[in-house]
This record gives structure tokens, C-alpha cells and sequence, in this order.
């Protein structure tokens, strides 16, 4: 009996939902911590995808969007944790009044808010600088990791405002419960592991939609789609900040999980670890951005702690083999086997037929007198 693409998403659904639930109960507190941080890595994973993988838009920046989600949560966190008075390292820094762009983070629902709306801003600042004058393909890399360069001098810089180096630490609660109580963890844990799950949900149907066509159509014929009216900036600047909102989501939910935010974590390194992961999982589907993330960090901790001084050569060389001999990554060489053996008996995506069909047409409407309007 055939299956339907439809019917394998929601089983891998159910199946990645039922994990995560049931993790509690057979990984130690260290172990199920290490996973609540993969669950948010995959958040950032999924945003990348759909930018990427759907768009063609290579981002090596995002490291930054996740940064600014996190460190709006560790203001907030400090903030309570600071009883009223001014936080420990502006005391040592010589700041003697709380910084007006602190204030709002004393309000746990703007904070929430302002963690996706930081992000989404900056993202929306260069996306539609960049993309209104058609910068795109490596010169947007270069300039999404000039970001990153700039904004982590930044926050090293202003140590007075932003902790340095050290970063944000020594938070005690959120909305009244300890952030370091292994029960408050569960429930951080859990919250992480919906979210994960509804973001999944969300994507998924964003990519089946009309919206997913034409992402997929702007990826592979860009002028083709200007050609027919649609205005192809407007769509970019969409998801790119979309993508960015992701981001700042994960920064939440993992300071309240790992309990700090540091410049480093917004660095060029973890920036190009979250493309990688996408690849090794498989750009193109929005499930293989998951396991690319949980796999590629369990193994990057597996090696660290069995070959503490080989584990970066072994984490590069699984890289350069999965980009070498898995160009489609892990779900894209498994869906390629399958239909080989068939074992797989559906075609991989309606997307891409339908991006094709969205072609063909495009190349119908070039004989014909160019349109003129934008949608």
C-alpha cells in the first residue's frame, strides 16, 4: 500500500513527540539538560531550513538573531536576580543607573516580546537593504557574518552594559519558579520539547502552502518569478525575519534551560555550526533540520568526552564525509535509497513538482508581454 507524504511527516510527528516525552524517564538531569539545548539548536535549525534549504538564501549570521533572543532573557532573569538594585557587573563596571534600554526587561511579558521583536528588527533591517539591491548568494553571506562581527565586538566591548565576555549569569527565577531546581528544568524541558513540536507543525505547513511554492520557485528561478509579478524581496524579507524569530525563540528557552548567555555564543563558529547542521540533516526538509541539530550535537559531545584532544578532527572529518558522500544529507540519502529499493513508494515532495509546474509556466509567460504589477 502506497504511503503518502503526508502520512510519513505526521508519523515521524508522533514518533519525535513520544521521544522527547518519554526522555525524562530513562536520561539522567545532565543528560536530559544536554537535550533540552539540541531541542533549541533544532529551532534555529528549522528557521535555517526554510531560509536556506526552501529559499537558497545562505545565512551565516544567525548565531547573532539567537544571541539577541537570549540576552533579552538574561536581562529579564538579572534583573529579578538583582532584587531592585543595580546587576553585580554594572557595579563593577562603574555604571551607577540602570541603563534605559534595561527598563522594559523588568516585565517578563515585554521581555518575551521584545526577545522575538530584537531579532526580527535587525533581520528585517539588513534583509531588505540587502535583498531590495539583489545582493544574494555569497556576497549576503559575507555580509550576515560581517554582522556577527560587528555585534559580538559590540557586546565584548560595552562590558558595563552587557556583562563582557562573562556575559549574563547567576539568575535565582522566572515568574517565581527557581531556574535552578531540577522540577523547574523538567518543566523548562517539556515547554522546549512543544515548542519544538509546534514549530515543526508550523513549518511544515508553511512549506506545503502556496508560500512554500514560491520560495521554492524564488530559489531556483528568482528572475523567472519577478517576471510574472510577484515581488520576490517581499517574500525574502519574510522569512528571513521569520527565520530570525525562530532564532530569538531558541535564545529564550535555552538561557532558561543552560542558565547563561555569553558573546561567544553569538560568534562565526557557532554561526557556521547551525548551517552544518542543516546540511548533515538535509536541506529541504524541515524534519531532517531536526535530526541534523539533535545528531550533530550528540555526536560533537560523544566525541569530546571519549577523545578530548581528537574530538574536533573526528567532528571535521564526519563534516567533509557527509558533505562529500551525502550532499542531500541524512533524510535526503535515506529517501533516495528508498525509492532505488522501493521502499519508499511516493514521490519526495509535491513541493518541488509543483515549483516545477510554476516554471513551466513562467517560461509560457516569457513569450509574452512582460507583466507590470507586483503582488
Amino acid at each position: 500500500m502506497a504511503i503518502t507524504n503526508t502520512k510519513m511527516k505526521i508519523v515521524f510527528t508522533v514518533i519525535l513527540l513520544a521521544v522527547m516525552l518519554a526522555a525524562p524517564m530513562f536520561l539522567s538531569e545532565f543528560r536530559l539538560s544536554l537535550l533540552g539545548k539540541f531541542l533549541c539548536y533544532a529551532i534555529i535549525a528549522m528557521g535555517l531550513d526554510l531560509i536556506w534549504g526552501y529559499t537558497g538564501i545562505l545565512s551565516l549570521g544567525h548565531g547573532v538573531y539567537f544571541g539577541l533572543g537570549a540576552y533579552c532573557m538574561a536581562m529579564h532573569l538579572k534583573l529579578v536576580a538583582s532584587h531592585g538594585e543595580l546587576p553585580d557587573f554594572m557595579s563593577w563596571s562603574g555604571v551607577d543607573k540602570l541603563p534605559w534600554f534595561w527598563a522594559p526587561f523588568q516585565s517578563a511579558g515585554i521581555t518575551l516580546l521584545l526577545a522575538i521583536l530584537v531579532p526580527v528588527a535587525v533581520a528585517f533591517v539588513l534583509g531588505y537593504l540587502t535583498f531590495r539591491n539583489r545582493i544574494k548568494g555569497s556576497f549576503f553571506a559575507i555580509l550576515s557574518q560581517a554582522l556577527v562581527i560587528i555585534t559580538v565586538t559590540l557586546f565584548v566591548g560595552q562590558q558595563g552594559y552587557t556583562g563582557g565576555t562573562n556575559g549574563l549569569t547567576n539568575f535565582e527565577t522566572f515568574l517565581g519558579m527557581n531556574v535552578g531546581e531540577p522540577s523547574t528544568k523538567l518543566i523548562f524541558y517539556y515547554i522546549t520539547a512543544f515548542v519544538v513540536i509546534g514549530t515543526l507543525i508550523l513549518c511544515q505547513w508553511m512549506v506545503s502552502s502556496r508560500l512554500g511554492k514560491i520560495l521554492v520557485a524564488i530559489r531556483d528561478a528568482e528572475n523567472r518569478v519577478r517576471f510574472i509579478g510577484y515581488n520576490p524581496v517581499t517574500y525574502k524579507v519574510f522569512i528571513y525575519c521569520f527565520s530570525a524569530a525562530l532564532s530569538g525563540l531558541a535564545g529564550i528557552l535555552f538561557v532558561l534551560q543552560e542558565g547563561i548567555v555569553s558573546p561567544a555564543q553569538m560568534g562565526i563558529v557557532p554561526s557556521i555550526e547551525m548551517v552544518l547542521w542543516v546540511a548533515i540533516g538535509g536541506r529541504g526538509t524541515v524534519y531532517g533540520a531536526v535530526l541534523g541539530a539533535v545528531i550533530t550535537n550528540s555526536a560533537k559531545t560523544s566525541f569530546s568526552e571519549a577523545y578530548p584532544e581528537w574530538w574536533p578532527i573526528i567532528l571535521g572529518a564526519m563534516f567533509i564525509v557527509a558533505v562529500l558522500f551525502f550532499p542531500k544529507g541524512l533524510v535526503g540519502t535515506i529517501q533516495d535509497y528508498c525509492e532505488k529499493w522501493g521502499l519508499y513508494p511516493f514521490k519526495k515532495s509535491n513541493l518541488l513538482k509543483s515549483s516545477s509546474s510554476l516554471a513551466k509556466y513562467t517560461e509560457l509567460q516569457s513569450d509574452k508581454e512582460p507583466a507590470h504589477t507586483t503582488k
